[in-house]
């Protein structure tokens, strides 16, 4: 079960909501908030759909290459930024126990999903499981303490391609971020989808039988739940389009007709015209070689890249020099 939302956050969640949807022109809300416990449910389900295959492809390169992609590590230390439940973690870990035993710290923002990661990943003999329930870099900067010692090496993780919620520059900016927490020795293992084709894309994002439909529009039931806000879900639907000149797929929730919404927590009425959207994620689509050079521009060494043919998505392991 859910713990009830702390003051500061709902505080926190309820600016965000205020600032986002008093935007001039496109109205925006922030996609993290997706994920309370009914979204992080619904996001498990669409993983399994046939027509999204980014997280089939994501454990299928890391059952066929984790003991690649630990060959060169000596991490006692791995960190997961969103780890979700952990599943497509456990390949990986299960290599690394091989050789040491291992300090595993998921960070998610979720704290259902958390609470699931740590169940999965506590199975795994030779792992400690020390989670955090917390915004990527707050959780990074505690599982990352400044004094850790040189024999404590850390690999990061970053999967699915969240990466790609981000705008290029915003991307670039929060690897940044990270490798400035980072320091020699230490590695990042991230995962990016590739440019595929649109139709691909569309289906994987607007699937026949509704889930992420439902999953963006648990949205606006969450700001109903958690800010008291009157949204009627059945006056908003799902749009995906694929943005060619960004290389993204952008989800929106359109209104169908003109109305008013109340958010008391947020202090704010909100106006919709008829066909009005609000921007809810964008999942931005690499090209191969735009990645070696997303490394080295971030402050990062590339390594290795695993690539899956069934699925066009890339598994990168970048390192940190001296």
């Amino acid at each position: 079960m859910n713990q009830a939302p702390t003051a500061s956050y709902l505080e926190l969640f309820a600016a965000e909501v205020r600032t986002g949807l008093s935007l001039p022109g496109q109205k925006e809300l922030p996609s993290k908030y997706f994920y309370d416990e009914l979204g992080s449910a619904l996001f498990e389900a669409i993983t399994m759909l046939p027509e999204y295959g980014l997280t089939r492809a994501s454990e299928r390169l890391l059952q066929a290459h984790a003991e690649e992609i630990v060959a060169d590590l000596h991490s006692p230390l791995v960190v997961e930024l969103g780890c979700g439940t952990g599943k497509r973690t456990r390949s990986l870990l299960e290599a690394l126990t091989r050789r040491l035993p291992v300090t595993y710290c998921p960070i998610e923002i979720s704290g259902a999903a958390l609470a699931r990661c740590e169940l999965e990943i506590g199975q795994v003999r030779g792992v400690t499981v020390v989670g955090y329930e917390e915004p990527y870099l707050d959780g990074l900067r505690a599982a990352l303490p400044a004094e850790r010692p040189d024999s404590n090496p850390a690999l990061v993780l970053f999967l699915g391609s969240s990466v790609g919620n981000f705008d290029r520059p915003a991307a670039d900016e929060f690897l940044r971020q990270i490798r400035a927490l980072m320091r020699p020795g230490d590695a990042l293992l991230l995962e990016t989808d590739l440019v595929k084709p649109t139709e691909q894309l569309l289906s994987a994002y607007a699937d026949p039988i509704g889930l992420t439909a439902a999953f963006n529009l648990n949205l606006l039931a969450r700001l109903n739940r958690e800010l008291g806000a009157d949204f009627d879900l059945s006056q908003f639907e799902h749009l995906a389009r694929y943005n060619p000149q960004h290389g993204r797929i952008e989800m929106h929730l359109r209104s169908r007709i003109e109305q008013r919404v109340h958010i008391p927590a947020a202090q704010i009425e909100v106006s919709f015209a008829a066909g009005e959207t609000i921007w809810t994620e964008n999942s931005h689509k690499y090209r191969p070689e735009d990645l070696d050079p997303m490394a080295r521009r971030t402050g990062f060494a590339p390594r290795a890249r695993w690539t899956d043919e069934s699925w066009p998505f890339a598994q990168n392991l970048w390192g940190v020099d001296p």
